[in-house]
């Protein structure tokens, strides 16, 4: 079984380096990573090239965005299994593409899913994403997996479709609604921290991307048929604030 990886990418010179190595450092043998760049503007590219032995495939050029990017990467991944680790995130140890190997060979599934540690500056523990709330009667109430680790066999994308990019930051959940309500596919919730994400992407950049991200999962319901409304998706705050009392 192989899986692609795709790190999308956008002036990530002092991040990227480690996603690369993260990737080249898991045991699992078959595994193809793709990097989408999007036309950087600092020395990206080449620390792309310094690594690129460890890359199956790279592209650096203009797009409409994060999502623009993920769907160029879906679009010549040629894995069976699909994951993305954008450039600023890190697994957790070397095997966990192993387990995910092994979920899909073992398990009748479209999808699996883990839990995320958030990271500051100095690689220190700060917050735990646990996908465990998540399921799809939630939808209407914010929750959603750990996107970065999520895993999906290619196939899914032929019945559920790309990510939407009329999005600023919530596509990515716009498009789990399609694959866990729309198309119920069926999936697996693995109780371990499978990556490591640093604080400062576009979700996590203050009060701001915050709201947009919310008033953007209430258009994602609405839009696909869920009911919900803005204090209910805040609801879910009291459960995120808990999520900075984890350390390691």
């Amino acid at each position: 079984m192989k899986i692609s990886i795709i790190t999308v990418a956008y002036n990530a010179e002092h991040t990227i380096a480690d996603t690369i190595k993260s990737v080249a450092e898991q045991v699992y043998p078959n595994i193809e990573h793709l990097i989408i760049d999007g036309a950087s503007t600092d020395a990206t590219v080449e620390v792309i090239k310094k690594y690129e032995h460890h890359i199956q495939a790279w592209i650096s050029e203009p797009d409409q965005g994060i999502y623009d990017a993920m769907n160029k990467g879906i679009a010549v991944a040629t894995g069976d299994v699909i994951g993305i680790l954008n450039a600023d995130d890190i697994y957790a140890d070397p095997d966990v593409l192993s387990r995910v190997a092994e979920l899909f060979e073992n398990k009748d599934m479209d999808a699996c899913f883990a839990d995320l540690d958030f990271i500051n500056s100095q690689e220190k523990v700060v917050r735990r994403y646990s996908s465990s709330r998540f399921k799809p009667e939630r939808l209407a109430y914010g929750w959603m997996p750990a996107h970065p680790t999520l895993y999906v066999r290619k196939s899914l994308f032929s019945k559920v479709g790309l990510f939407r990019i009329d999005y600023k930051i919530a596509a990515d959940y716009e498009w789990i609604i399609r694959v866990f309500a729309t198309h119920k596919a069926s999936w697996c919730y693995v109780p371990e921290v499978w990556v490591h994400m640093r604080l400062g992407g576009v979700s996590t950049q203050g009060l701001k991307s915050w709201w947009v991200l919310n008033c953007e999962i209430v258009r994602a319901c609405r839009e696909n048929g869920i009911r919900t409304n803005i204090w209910k998706v805040l609801m879910k705050l009291p459960f995120k604030l808990l999520e900075m009392t984890v350390r390691k």
